[in-house]
């Protein structure tokens, strides 16, 4: 009896929260006939991601089943949780059926299903992986707040808050802008150097964008001693930033030569 080819693991991308920016091509996948996988933080617990395909009509196949991602920065923890989950996406490949994963955001930045889909290739390296790209958080903020992340030249990095005010106190003269994610640990700490740097009024709360609890503060400086949610960031903007000067192109211009004196003396007529 022959053993059917491996079903293929498909990262649908969802975007952040409103169901009408879900992209043509992960509405198709979510439709393919493919079994569904959603992530949980716990047992019985809602899925955000699930949450948006739902709010976008589609109904929830009776097979579709969750996969747990403790929201823990124990390495054991994680890693059991990881095995668990990789495991069992690599159990029902092998039935040879497609797997849909369902992203909130896109699937290549921040995102569980890059751990998900590594873990599955060293377990079954025949799998094959799809990555559906999708709209990121950032990107649906900037859209919603009026935010322009960066014009011709100017520059833009995104980051994890987590990684502290030292970090961000150096790139923000570094870059034009700044996306800060996941702020909840940090927001009073970033709220005290934006009022330092003098960058609380070109900074822009934005939680949970695209879906039904969306809020956005523009008056950042009022989340002051405030509990945010998870899915929050902040969009920093530095308009007195000193720029470096721009190598325009591949190469830089070499200056035009001097023709030599005598070059000239030689070359006019006698």
């Amino acid at each position: 009896m022959n053993t059917p080819p491996p079903g293929r693991l498909i990262g649908a991308s969802l975007g952040p929260g409103d169901p009408e920016l879900i992209t043509r091509r992960a509405w198709a996948a979510l439709q393919s006939g493919a079994r569904w996988l959603y992530p949980v933080k716990k047992a019985e617990e809602s899925s955000y991601a699930l949450g948006i395909v739902q709010r976008g009509g589609l109904a929830v196949p009776d097979d579709a089943e969750a996969l747990i991602f403790p929201m823990t920065r124990d390495p054991a923890a994680l890693a059991k949780a990881w095995a668990r989950a990789a495991s069992r996406t690599v159990e029902l490949l092998r039935e040879g059926r497609d797997l849909v994963f369902l992203v909130e955001g896109d699937a290549s930045t921040f995102a569980t299903f890059g751990h998900l889909a590594r873990v599955v290739r060293e377990l079954a390296p025949e799998v094959v992986v799809e990555t559906i790209p999708g709209v990121s958080s950032f990107a649906a903020a900037a859209a919603t707040t009026g935010t322009t992340l960066a014009e011709e030249d100017e520059t833009f990095a995104v980051i994890p808050a987590a990684y502290g005010v030292q970090l961000i106190d150096h790139l923000l003269d570094e870059f034009d802008t700044l996306v800060l994610l996941k702020v909840k640990p940090l927001l009073d700490e970033v709220l005290e150097l934006l009022d330092r740097r003098q960058l609380l009024a070109t900074s822009c709360f934005v939680e949970k964008v695209g879906s039904p609890d969306e809020r956005i503060v523009r008056n950042v400086a009022t989340l002051a001693g405030e509990k945010v949610n998870y899915l929050s960031l902040l969009l920093v903007q530095n308009p007195k930033r000193v720029r470096g000067e721009l190598r325009r192109g591949c190469r830089k211009r070499q200056p035009a030569l001097t023709p030599a004196p005598e070059a000239l003396i030689s070359a006019s007529p006698r």
